[in-house]
């Protein structure tokens, strides 16, 4: 297991990124957290170590700047920014697919409240490079028109009690078509901080991954 952390040059200054690749990794996923969240949210680090469990790489990353973070801290105006996190979402996927360790790895994304819109809009500017995307009770419609553009298999996970995230959801698997599924967690709440429904967002993000990271998707 390769741990380390590192500076992606994506933005002046770059962005720290935490990367864990287990030998015989078999894939490696890109996190975007959601709002007011960093790279060391527990519940993104949970997941990614269920991953590497599943030899699967992660990169944890920072999206906005530290003084981007003091802004949005005061603000909360960037963390809505879906344009400019996508933006940056897309080009972290051109540096992996050139990085030494990484680039052999097909990607996946899995994103987090804002952070799957996120994710969604840049899976569908980067079809040929993003192989599968997970969504954690994620707000996919901020997507907006880049839901129907999408080749990815999307897996939407929603809590059973965040009902207003599944009428959300739903009106987004619509514009998705075929390729995404939504599963609802019983009993979780928007943040699964219930016992035993994070482990069940892990664990199906998990089997997501390595069955759509391993086989060639549509372009």
């Amino acid at each position: 297991m390769e741990t380390r952390e590192v500076t992606i040059p994506v933005v002046e200054g770059g962005l720290p990124a935490d990367v864990i690749v287990p030998s015989g990794a078999v894939g490696v996923v890109l996190f975007a957290h959601g709002s007011g969240s960093s790279r060391h949210s527990p519940r993104n680090t949970a997941v990614a170590h269920t991953l590497n469990d599943r030899s699967l790489a992660t990169v944890l990353v920072d999206l906005l700047t530290p003084d981007e973070d003091v802004l949005d801290a005061r603000t909360a105006e960037l963390r809505f920014d879906i344009g400019l996190l996508a933006g940056r979402l897309a080009a972290i996927v051109d540096w992996m697919g050139a990085e030494p360790t990484l680039g052999r790895l097909p990607i996946g994304l899995f994103g987090a409240s804002t952070g799957a819109a996120a994710a969604l809009v840049a899976a569908a500017a980067r079809p040929e490079q993003v192989g599968a995307v997970v969504s954690r009770g994620g707000r996919p419609d901020l997507a907006g028109s880049s839901l129907s553009a999408v080749r990815a298999p999307t897996l939407l996970l929603v809590g059973g009690l965040d009902e207003q995230v599944i009428v959300l959801n739903e009106q987004a698997q619509a514009q998705l078509g075929e390729v995404g599924e939504l599963r609802i967690v019983p009993g979780a709440t928007h943040l699964f901080e219930e016992p035993g429904t994070l482990e069940q967002v892990a664990d199906q993000a998990g089997t997501w991954f390595t069955t759509h990271l391993r086989t060639p998707h549509p372009a």
